[in-house]
């Protein structure tokens, strides 16, 4: 599967599928959690958090592409993530984008 974040790609013709996307909510236990309240007192980067991120823009992602193959899609182009706070601790990632097929 070819993902963009531009509407085109480069060479090639292809018609429009649809819309297509992927999520899912992501928290970190309560342990994790709480080191990371004391890292934020004193600054730098929260690693648990970057890393649970990290994971739930990879789940996002498949699970956008799965989709996009389920419509025989070759392609996923404008792919855009969106990011919401659930609750503290816990965050949204979608992933979406418009899966087109080559002509």
């Amino acid at each position: 599967m070819f993902i963009v974040n531009t509407d085109y790609i480069e060479g090639k013709k292809f018609e429009m599928l649809g819309l297509v996307k992927g999520s899912t909510i992501q928290s970190k236990h309560i342990g994790k959690d709480i080191g990371a309240s004391f890292k934020s007192l004193i600054g730098g980067e929260l690693k648990s958090y970057t890393e649970m991120m990290e994971e739930a823009r990879t789940i996002a992602t498949n699970r956008m592409i799965a989709e996009a193959e389920q419509l025989g899609a070759e392609a996923i182009i404008n792919v855009r993530f969106a990011t919401s706070a659930i609750t503290q601790g816990a965050a949204e990632v979608i992933a979406y984008g418009t899966a087109v097929k080559y002509i």
